[in-house]
């Protein structure tokens, strides 16, 4: 893990200094060689978190690299400065195995994506983004640190891998405070009212590191939650959740198909996803974590790459309004082509990474209730229709009359959307040998 986070942190720095062709041969040589060895160990080993650990590692540093590469306009040190401090921490909540510390870092997140939303986003509702983040994430969070404390002091040990060893026969209370912080995190419809504004009014930075890392903060705390607690697979917690998770997720899925902004549409199809992540992980069969995993990365890297799209489609046009664009087909086809390519791997065409996180959560859901296997098909139905929606509003028809003259995608933008499509492309071909 430390070669893979000095070897990417030697890329970025190669990066800023003009010298990009070094920088991404660098990226792609660890994201060919060092996540293939990664992934397969957390597949093959999935009772044991280090390799989740690792790809999430992974998946902040990437993130946080190309979140700077695809703004070269932000140049200013305080913005570079919040970026870096925010990868640190969330590199230090993944690798953390005390509860104490998982506890804190995982509240510190909260600070350099508040300040990346006020400080650089786009319009005056951005404080009451920051007040909706920071409201649900800290109440639902308060909860969490009492019982953290209670079962470290209770066993004389605050080791998550000690606490793995000292079963704990739970109670119903206990599974909804443990997995109350991490659901509105994650989140789960109903809580998720904070997530949409959130990206809505973030810059760019702060959406691909929001949706492509800090929401996977919420699978991982559920992971470790049902380790330290024993919870997960049964009890009606867990059925109630896991309805609330996947009914909430079809919710999720059908208001992208009423969304006019971009970036809210992309946000709420995070809610659908992460879903499908909090439903494999709650039910505790090995089928559903897999999925979860899978799910996790695939859409970390995904989603990311949408909110660049929406980014750079707002240059030419300089409004996020779906009624307001189209006919981008004729006037950026590279932009459209990366529209193309996205919004398959976003409703889960094959041979994606995420059809086979979808895939492999349906084994759990079936041996649940049949019911939800049947809410599952529906998501995947509409996940493709209002991707569909997407993609033929912006670049079908007549060119709008709204956008500007301007100049294509430049070679910073096609970067950055080229390496989203590594990691995805590679890992889809291992695990196809793997399998």
């Amino acid at each position: 893990m430390i070669s893979l986070v000095f070897g990417i942190l030697v890329s970025a720095c190669f990066c800023y200094w003009g010298t990009s062709a070094v920088a991404m041969a660098l990226l792609s040589l660890y994201a060919l060689v060092l996540l293939q060895q990664n992934f397969s160990a957390s597949m093959s080993y999935m009772t044991m978190t280090s390799g989740i650990c690792s790809i999430l590692v992974f998946l902040s540093v990437l993130l946080c690299f190309l979140a700077i590469v695809s703004t070269p306009s932000e140049k200013e040190s305080s913005y570079l400065f919040w970026i870096s401090i925010l990868g640190l921490i969330l590199v230090i909540v993944f690798s953390s195995p005390n509860l104490v510390f998982f506890y804190v870092f995982f509240e510190a997140s909260l600070i350099p994506t508040l300040i990346l939303i006020v400080g650089w986003g786009y319009q005056p509702e951005r404080l009451q983004a920051g007040t909706y983040l920071m409201l649900y994430t800290v109440t639902a969070s308060l909860p969490l640190l009492a019982l953290l404390v209670w079962r470290g002091l209770s066993n004389a040990s605050f080791n998550m891998f000690a606490l793995l060893q000292l079963p704990l026969v739970g109670s119903g209370f206990i599974a909804v405070v443990a997995y109350g912080a991490f659901l509105v995190k994650l989140p789960m419809y109903s809580f998720h009212l904070w997530l949409p504004k959130a990206h809505v009014e973030a810059p760019l930075a702060g959406s691909m590191i929001l949706a492509g890392i800090l929401l996977k903060l919420g699978g991982y705390g559920l992971m470790q939650m049902n380790k330290c607690f024993s919870l997960g697979g049964t009890g009606w917690p867990t059925t109630i959740l896991v309805s609330l998770s996947m009914w909430g997720a079809l919710l999720a899925t059908l208001m992208c198909l009423r969304q006019v902004d971009m970036k809210a549409l992309v946000a709420y199809s995070s809610v659908g996803h992460m879903g499908i992540v909090a439903a494999g992980v709650l039910l505790e069969r090995t089928w559903g974590l897999m999925s979860a995993t899978v799910t996790m990365l695939a859409h970390g890297l995904s989603s990311s790459a949408m909110f660049c799209l929406a980014y750079f489609t707002y240059e030419k046009v300089h409004t996020r309004n779906l009624p307001y664009l189209g006919g981008f087909l004729v006037a950026y086809p590279a932009l459209s082509f990366f529209w193309f390519i996205f919004c398959c791997i976003n409703m889960a065409a094959p041979p994606t990474l995420n059809l086979l996180g979808e895939l492999m959560v349906v084994p759990s859901l079936w041996s649940s209730h049949i019911l939800l296997v049947f809410v599952m098909g529906l998501m995947v139905f509409f996940s493709a229709a209002y991707n569909m929606y997407l993609y033929t509003s912006i670049n079908h028809g007549a060119l709008s009359s709204y956008c500007t003259s301007s100049s294509p995608l430049r070679s910073f933008e096609m970067g950055a959307l080229f390496f989203h499509c590594i990691p995805l492309c590679f890992i889809l071909k291992s695990q196809l040998l793997y399998f």
